[in-house]
C-alpha cells in the first residue's frame, strides 16, 4: 500500500510542475494564462523570458519526477 501511494504522490506532483510547465512555456500571454496567474497583457509581456526560464525548470523537475517514478514501478516488478 506504501508503494502504491508513493507512487500517486510521485504522478500527482508531476503532473502538476508538467502543466505549470506548459502554461509557463505556452500560455504565458495568451488569454488563458492571463486568467490563470492573474497578469496583465503588459506585465506578461515583460516577464515572457522570465516565464519561459521558469517553465522550463518545471519541465525539468517533471522529468526527474517521471524518472523516479518509472524506477520505482520496475523495482515492483
Amino acid at each position: 500500500m506504501m508503494k502504491f501511494l508513493q507512487l500517486f504522490f510521485i504522478s500527482l506532483v508531476a503532473f502538476e510542475h508538467l502543466y505549470f510547465m506548459i502554461l509557463e512555456l505556452f500560455y504565458w500571454d495568451k488569454p488563458k494564462g492571463l486568467k490563470i496567474f492573474g497578469n496583465t497583457l503588459e506585465k506578461a509581456k515583460s516577464s515572457k523570458v522570465l516565464a519561459k526560464n521558469q517553465g522550463l525548470y518545471n519541465g525539468f523537475l517533471a522529468t526527474g519526477l517521471y524518472g523516479q517514478w518509472l524506477v520505482k514501478v520496475t523495482r515492483l516488478v
